[in-house]
């Protein structure tokens, strides 16, 4: 019962990215980012469980690995490029082929033997859409600029840089975790504050992000 109950879990990620997307088209960015905020706390805890409960073994039928990977993108990538387009982030013309570009380059990003590999490590920007959407909407900056982020990330998808697994990566694993539990905390803190959350609410939450980059250049360097 058990490994079906964390397949259930899984899937009902796709249920949230939908969720997400009609209140994107209704122009309520506070309950989507809400609705993708509970699909990555989701995300960041079924894949222990799986371990935890022995789904492979016990329901080798049933690929997790490819139903997350389905509901990932939908979640990280399909319904932040909606929020891209209604949300008018980028110059007017712009919305379809930068959300294009996030949609074209992701999936071949998911589409790779090594996104994962197998010293948990993501290979190339990992399509954290949902992240670099929130923060381009929160801070409010100018649409050029939102546009060359998007174009940027997109290409970074291509670089085969490793950034790390949060939860799976061995280097500074334990501070990794404490430091991305307290960034999720205000980052959800930031969604309930929308549409003006406090600056300096926003400003700290960027804290682990800069760590989270810094730390992949490093250990990319040192691999």
């Amino acid at each position: 019962m058990m490994p079906w109950l964390v397949h259930v879990l899984t899937a009902s990620g796709a249920v949230l990215a939908f969720l997400a997307v009609l209140d994107a088209m209704a122009g309520d960015y506070r309950r989507a980012f809400l609705w993708l905020a509970a699909s990555t706390a989701i995300d960041s805890v079924d894949g222990a469980l799986a371990r935890a409960v022995r789904v492979k073994e016990r329901l080798p039928g049933i690929d997790g690995a490819r139903l997350d990977d389905i509901v990932d993108y939908l979640t990280f990538v399909f319904a932040p490029a909606i929020v891209v387009v209604r949300a008018d982030l980028v110059p007017a013309g712009w919305g379809v082929p930068l959300a294009g570009a996030m949609l074209l380059s992701s999936a071949y990003g998911f589409s790779q033997s090594n996104a994962k590999t197998s010293d948990y490590y993501f290979t190339g920007f990992p399509s954290y859409w949902n992240i670099v959407v929130l923060y381009l909407f929160v801070l409010g900056l100018p649409r050029g600029v939102n546009a060359a982020v998007l174009a940027g990330f997109s290409i970074l998808v291509f670089v085969p840089i490793g950034y790390i697994y949060p939860s799976r990566t061995p280097a500074l694993r334990t501070l990794t975790l404490v430091l991305g539990t307290m960034w999720a905390v205000l980052v959800v803190w930031t969604i309930w504050a929308l549409p003006l959350p406090p600056r300096a609410l926003t400003m700290a939450t960027l804290i682990f992000p800069a760590y989270y980059l810094i730390l992949s250049l490093v250990l990319q360097a040192r691999r």
